[in-house]
């Protein structure tokens, strides 16, 4: 039912900002922003199933906290990166949408470097 109402809330937005689009392009760009950014806001709203789901995942399969943790940072920063850079490119400022994905990139870069690390250290250890 919630993909429902996101998809009605999408198909709403476009047509609402379609007729502007022509003579104030400005005004289609910033209704699609808000659209945006209302799905983003409803998405935020089910990571907290997610986040208790992979609680309880941990607690089955004795995996290290951290390492869940960083997974999830990893997903967040792509998810934020992507709607990020849509809205940039729908904006016009493609330049823009690509400095955030390399930004994007090395953050995840830097986040998985302890997973890297502890990947080397237990290769290591049979060496």
């Amino acid at each position: 039912m919630d993909m429902i109402k996101i998809a009605v809330l999408g198909i709403a937005g476009v047509l609402l900002a379609l007729p502007f689009k022509r003579e104030r392009g400005e005004y289609s760009t910033f209704i699609a922003m808000a659209v945006g950014i209302c799905v983003f806001v409803y998405a935020l709203s089910k990571v907290e199933t997610i986040l208790s789901f992979v609680e309880r995942l941990t607690t089955l399969i004795h995996v290290d906290g951290r390492y869940i943790a960083l997974l999830l940072k990893m997903a967040g920063i792509t998810y934020v990166a992507e709607f990020a850079v849509n809205i940039c490119r729908d904006a016009g400022y493609a330049s823009v949408a690509s400095q955030i994905e390399i930004f994007a990139k090395l953050s995840i870069l830097v986040v998985s470097v302890p997973v890297l690390n502890a990947f080397l250290e237990t290769i290591g250890s049979f060496l």
